[in-house]
């Protein structure tokens, strides 16, 4: 490593030119990277539901729904409507009252199931069947076009106008999220560093990384919008760590020699073994979330994880030459910090280790009840704000036709037609379902169907299946939806052993399912590799359990405050949050403890050697901890989008709580358990 510190050290302006010509394919990279809005899509493909929605897509080239309602018109002016929408790029087809009679045809004489189901009030409906995905590029600017073609007299609901509505603002308040992120974490390093100019350096650097994985994300072809939102801040704040143990360690340099490039190549030698080993707690964190069954985690995971390592390639090779560049402006502007020597501090915590010990054991009473007791919600228009276009026509649909969520049922086309008459009969006996839209219901169960012409019959049965269409007055992820969907898929094995059942109502009882089990793996793949390497890093038994058990508890402590605040939390929070708090703050407990056990070896007894490593870390601590904190905490205040700034503001508190904890609360865990370590370690405490 030395003869590269050496060659980076001695050419810092080709290293930089490099660095700024690699930006360009980078930012290419990125314009070129999908981004997937659809979370219901990141489910795996072998559930039953996907393997519906697959069915609804190939064999009835319907790839997802919309819900048109109009309100105050006459069906004639309806009709015209509904013409002009069926010729819109992205629609299939537009089932209305005139796809099955003439619109002439009195209201009062249409069967009571789907007069209810197409009128109500002075309002209609029709179902819009679009041909691609909920999410795809297609059915987002049919939605645009729908919208522009209908105007005020109609409300476009169902996940697409959802997914629309999410771009659109998620892509308006990306640009919002990186300024906010950039200024509070330069407000934090000019009030705890002491260079002027090294927080623009810092973050300049960080900004390469960034669009470097950014544009590297060109691999996997998509991205989901979550990722692409937390990507930036996320590796802003985790990774701002290793710029400042560079330039410490360039200027302890600094103070044995008077060559700077020299210095800087030692700086780079020592730093890089740090690091890198700090790292790996981060990195292990980030591919714990690809144990999920959700491929959500492996899309955050993964992108996290390529962040983090992009983030140390640069750190000892772009970030050297930008400080070797900038040296004179650097070192010759300097100004007072707000830090302290932080000498009272390790005064207090030494003189009462034992109390703040037995102070973080009762709060973790409170802190696990409330992290498993606390509720979250998976119903993606929640994440919305109440005035955008898609909440706004759900909203109306629910006030108007009691509809909340729209089903379908694939069941053999060979299935008698009588069973499947049977079959619709006691689904619509099943508590809160509105109406069936089947064939049997139509035509009779009785009726010859060789008769009807292929191109009605081909809207109902197609690739050896038969689709009905179920409406439900029950909300997507509550618990009357969830009984109806197990009731629902009792009835439809009972006739029919390989029926399917697909719509967002069951995809989320699906997400729902998958999810609880997803938790648990993560968070014990997470804890098992981040207590490997740790127990490898200090070749001892007893310090990760201490170490982990620190972090476990500062993120039941921030995982619990929810559920005493009575805040409802997005699912995939409770998912991925432990896991990153843990990867992302542990390198907290490995400094303080790493510092400990030197001055232990230096001879000190153990309250003295404490009292040193909290003096001289608790400066670095403090400036990540509140580092993570400034990148995280502003898109938690100013993002709309509730997934986005719930996880933000869980993040930015969970810094702060792993940054006390670990400045107060682990010391004590330490002292008092400093015999079993050393007796459970290997060289805890270096023999002279």
């Amino acid at each position: 490593m030395k003869k590269i510190a050496d060659k980076i050290a001695k050419h810092s302006k080709i290293i930089l030119l490099i660095a700024f010509l690699l930006l360009i394919p980078s930012v290419m990279g990125y314009i070129k990277t999908d981004i997937n809005y659809d979370i219901l899509s990141y489910l795996p493909e072998d559930v039953s539901t996907m393997k519906a929605e697959k069915i609804m897509k190939e064999d009835f080239n319907c790839g997802s729904l919309a819900m048109l309602e109009i309100e105050n018109m006459p069906d004639k002016d309806v009709a015209k409507i509904k013409e002009k929408v069926e010729k819109v790029e992205g629609v299939e087809e537009v089932i209305w009252k005139d796809s099955f009679i003439d619109i002439t045809f009195p209201n009062e004489m249409i069967p009571k199931d789907m007069r209810d189901m197409l009128y109500s009030g002075d309002a209609t409906m029709m179902i819009v069947k679009l041909k691609e995905g909920t999410a795809d590029e297609l059915t987002m600017k049919a939605v645009d076009t729908i919208r522009g073609i209908t105007g005020r007299q109609a409300f476009l609901s169902g996940m697409s106008g959802i997914i629309k509505d999410t771009k659109d603002l998620s892509d308006k308040e990306m640009p919002l999220y990186v300024v906010a992120a950039g200024i509070l974490t330069m407000i934090v390093l000019l009030l705890t560093m002491e260079y002027t100019a090294i927080p623009f350096v810092f973050l300049t650097n960080i900004a390469i990384a960034i669009i470097y994985n950014f544009g590297t994300n060109i691999i996997f072809g998509e991205i989901s919008y979550i990722t692409k939102a937390l990507c930036a801040i996320l590796q802003l704040g985790v990774t701002m760590d290793y710029s400042i143990f560079l330039l410490h360690r360039y200027d302890e340099e600094l103070l044995n020699t008077d060559n700077r490039e020299e210095a800087m190549a030692n700086a780079i030698t020592n730093t890089f073994t740090s690091i890198s080993g700090s790292s790996l707690t981060t990195v292990a964190g980030f591919i714990a979330l690809c144990a999920m069954d959700l491929a959500l985690g492996k899309d955050i995971g993964i992108v996290m994880a390529k962040g983090v390592v992009l983030g140390v390639l640069t750190t000892v090779t772009v970030l050297p030459a930008l400080i070797l560049t900038f040296d004179k402006v650097i070192h010759n502007h300097r100004h007072k910090t707000i830090l302290t020597s932080f000498e009272k501090t390790s005064d207090f915590v030494i003189r009462n280790y034992k109390k703040l010990t037995v102070l973080f054991l009762v709060l973790m009473i409170p802190a696990i009840y409330g992290n498993n007791n606390a509720k979250v919600y998976y119903n993606l228009d929640e994440t919305l704000p109440d005035d955008l276009p898609s909440i706004v026509a759900t909203n109306k649909m629910k006030k108007d036709f009691d509809m909340n969520s729209t089903d379908m049922i694939f069941v053999k086309d060979s299935l008698d037609s009588y069973k499947v008459d049977q079959m619709v009969s006691e689904i619509e006996k099943v508590d809160g379902v509105n109406s069936v839209v089947a064939l049997e219901k139509v035509v009779g169960s009785g009726f010859v169907q060789d008769i009807i012409p292929d191109s009605m019959l081909s809207e109902v049965k197609a690739g050896g299946y038969e689709q009905i269409m179920i409406n439900s007055k029950y909300r997507a992820a509550t618990k009357e939806c969830g009984a109806q969907i197990r009731e629902l898929n009792k009835i439809v094995k009972k006739y029919d052993p390989d029926g399917l059942i697909g719509g967002e109502a069951p995809l989320t009882e699906d997400l729902i399912r998958i999810a609880d089990t997803d938790f648990k793996k993560v968070s014990a793949v997470s804890i098992i590799a981040i207590f490997a390497i740790i127990a490898f890093v200090f070749k001892s038994a007893s310090i990760p359990v201490l170490l982990v058990a620190a972090i476990e508890g500062a993120i039941f402590a921030n995982l619990g405050i929810p559920y005493y605040t009575g805040t409802v939390l997005p699912f995939i929070a409770s998912i991925v949050l432990g896991t990153i708090q843990l990867g992302a703050t542990v390198d907290y407990a490995i400094l303080l403890t790493s510092r400990f056990k030197e001055e232990l070896g230096n001879g000190y007894d153990k309250y003295e050697a404490m009292k040193i490593a909290i003096q001289k870390c608790g400066r670095s601590i403090v400036t990540s901890g509140f580092s993570f904190f400034s990148s995280t905490i502003g898109v938690g205040i100013i993002s709309k989008l509730e997934m986005i700034s719930s996880l933000c503001s869980l993040m930015a508190r969970g810094a702060i709580i792993s940054m006390f904890v670990i400045l107060f609360m682990l010391p004590g865990l330490l002292l008092i358990s400093e015999k079993l370590i050393e007796k459970t370690s290997k060289d805890f405490i270096p023999k002279n």
